[in-house]
């Protein structure tokens, strides 16, 4: 199996990060790569910050003025990736996540942090991995059926239950 490095940032001061959201991250981004069958040592970094900064990282990068829930900047393009020289994992690039509107959308969707936060994680790890949902609906259709299918097998439903593995 394929070593995986997950380095998590909590950049933002105004919401805790809950205990286990971590295990998830590294959890969810391990449930990708199997996945896809990506076989090569990797790293990731998640980052979690503020709607100030999310709505500024966006507002330079994707020309939108406006907050978001998560941003993903991969450092791969067609199946080639940056190396780190130092170790030699593919770096696939960044998450940002802002944890202010994960909440909201929690809350509004009905369902767990956890489940929010899983589903933001895959959404933007299947994104470094190269798919894109914003330039065709059957793209748009396959991510969605990825993501899915990961956070069923990782036991992170719909409703507002996650089921941790040491649960089970």
């Amino acid at each position: 199996m394929s070593k995986l490095k997950v380095y998590i940032k909590n950049s933002q001061s105004e919401v805790k990060v809950p205990v286990g959201i971590r295990l998830l991250i590294r959890r969810c981004c391990q449930a990708v790569l199997i996945t896809e069958n990506f076989k090569r040592d990797t790293e990731v970094s998640v980052s979690f910050i503020n709607n100030k900064e999310i709505r500024n990282l966006n507002r330079i990068y994707r020309d939108k003025d406006k907050s978001t829930d998560v941003l993903s900047f991969p450092l791969g393009e067609n199946g080639n990736y940056d190396i780190n020289q130092e170790n030699g994992y593919v770096m696939l690039g960044d998450i940002v996540i802002s944890l202010e509107t994960a909440i909201k959308q929690a809350e509004n969707f009905g369902h767990s942090l956890e489940r929010e936060i899983g589903f933001l994680t895959v959404h933007s790890m299947l994104h470094l991995l190269g798919y894109d949902h914003e330039t065709s609906t059957l793209e748009a259709r396959i991510m969605r059926e990825k993501e899915e299918a990961v956070l069923e097998k990782l036991g992170i439903s719909r409703d507002a239950t996650f089921i941790s593995k040491a649960a089970q």
